[in-house]
């Protein structure tokens, strides 16, 4: 099972730890707000909105290390652009990984 990981922040930052936990803080500052738009594009049936969500979401998905949590998320806002909702089952449980990684 993938996890939400530092590796690719620690790869960009070196042993910068100051850098590291700016990146980490810039991405817990954002998150929660960049889904509950998610969520609300999705809700209202907003797909092409919801498709610019996930867009900005891969970005944070990508530097905490999850690259099959990125495959989804880039075929999720594929899909949306399509009005195809298949895989948001599968791109909540990528958001919820994350959240419990950031907050818990």
């Amino acid at each position: 099972m993938e996890l939400p990981n530092l590796s690719v922040i620690k790869e960009i930052s070196g042993d910068d730890i100051e850098f590291q936990n700016s990146i980490l803080g810039i991405i817990k500052e954002e998150f929660t707000e960049e889904v509950n738009l998610f969520k609300q594009n999705f809700k209202a049936k907003k797909y092409k909105e919801t498709s610019n969500n996930v867009h900005k979401l891969k970005h944070k998905i990508s530097l905490l290390g999850l690259k099959k949590g990125l495959e989804t998320a880039t075929e999720y806002e594929i899909a949306l652009k399509k009005d195809n909702i298949e895989l948001h089952h599968n791109f909540l449980e990528i958001l919820d990984k994350i959240h419990v990684y950031l907050y818990d």
